[in-house]
């Protein structure tokens, strides 16, 4: 008796947890790609952006690729106003360097706290995504149309289906490297794709992901009109590592970076991967220190100048404002600085600026 009212008492819990899940229909990738359409101009941009990209990778464009601003777009007018000084900058630098600007609206979170634009549009916690992936992508499309290349964390693949059209560099974080969805994923996004290091600091984890996501996979997933389906993926070759540094240590250094390249050379025998390496200087390279981007920064274009031709690209964290600001006690629009980061600190639009032009000059005087 007392084994089946355990029983019938756990069969009452599950009842009542399955009752307590709320769904929510959406709108399918293709019906809000339909409400918010990019022209054919537009079209044309983006992949002529993804190629110029792709053609650093190969080595046929010898610009540095950087890759800077907001750990995560929070404000759409603060966007926009450091998007607009960017392609302005942007222009300046073109014959030495290509700027690609990070647009990230997913935010990966250790336990919790704000998951991003697309999730939480209001930053309450009320969680409306159908809205948020609404402002997502109309962001996205106005920050094309000032003519700059964006960048994204890929988290969901549900919601990279709404935006995948908009971007032309996808970023896997160090903790998504090891998912076979996110290989999945990787291998059917026409885009370029960089995987970072794993959080210990190996790069293991990013170079098994890279010969994943090179290959065709048959794999369970959402088509464009919001059907659950089988997915036939085609592979993606234009992937590559992003160092991020590890636990108590950096990995930006020559010595570190060769060793990348040595693991990647093996592997791209094989695999017909690329031997090439972007840089994070944030994160773990920096101690979470957001200044210390600066002079790893310089440090890594020394070692391009130096010679080493397989470093392609930088990665910053940048905004208008330095540092971070916290959302906590903050209910409404006013309350938070402007142009500040409400997730990673960020260096400020003055010392990015400074730090390209720099750069910039460094790599102009090379033969």
């Amino acid at each position: 008796m007392q084994s089946a009212q355990l029983l019938k008492d756990d069969s009452l819990n599950q009842s009542t947890h399955a009752k307590s899940v709320i769904t929510q229909a959406l709108p399918s990738p293709t019906e809000l790609k339909q409400l918010l359409t990019l022209s054919s101009s537009l079209e044309q941009q983006v992949e002529s952006q993804r190629q110029q990209i792709r053609n650093i990778l190969q080595g046929t464009d010898t610009r540095l690729m950087i890759i800077t601003g907001p750990c995560s777009l929070h404000d759409e007018a603060a966007a926009l106003d450091y998007a607009k000084r960017l392609k302005m900058l942007s222009d300046q630098v073109s014959d030495n360097i290509l700027i690609v600007m990070r647009a990230y609206v997913e935010k990966p979170r250790t336990t919790t706290g704000w998951k991003g634009l697309a999730y939480d549009p209001q930053r309450n916690g009320t969680g409306d995504i159908e809205h948020g992936l609404h402002c997502s992508r109309q962001l996205m499309i106005k920050l094309i149309e000032l003519g700059l290349p964006l960048a994204t964390e890929a988290l969901n693949p549900m919601t990279m289906m709404y935006l995948d059209d908009l971007i032309s560099w996808t970023a896997i974080g160090a903790r998504t490297a090891e998912s076979q969805i996110h290989r999945e994923m990787i291998s059917h996004l026409n885009m370029p794709v960089g995987i970072k290091n794993g959080t210990d600091g190996s790069v293991d984890t990013a170079v098994n992901a890279m010969i994943s996501a090179s290959r065709p996979h048959h794999c369970l997933g959402m088509d464009a009109n919001g059907n659950i389906a089988m997915l036939d993926t085609p592979g993606n070759p234009d992937t590559h590592v992003v160092l991020r540094g590890g636990r108590n240590l950096t990995n930006y250094d020559a010595d570190s970076i060769a060793q990348t390249l040595t693991q990647l050379q093996k592997a791209e025998h094989d695999n017909q991967l690329h031997a090439k390496v972007i840089v994070d200087c944030s994160h773990d390279n920096s101690q979470k220190q957001h200044d210390n981007q600066l002079p790893i920064a310089k440090e890594v274009v020394q070692q391009i100048i130096n010679g080493n031709n397989n470093i392609s690209g930088i990665m910053l964290e940048s905004f208008i404002e330095p540092g971070k600001q916290s959302m906590e006690g903050c209910n409404h629009d006013g309350c938070l600085k402007y142009g500040m980061s409400i997730t990673d600190a960020c260096i400020s639009w003055e010392q990015t600026q400074t730090l390209i032009e720099q750069l910039n000059s460094k790599l102009s005087s090379v033969e």
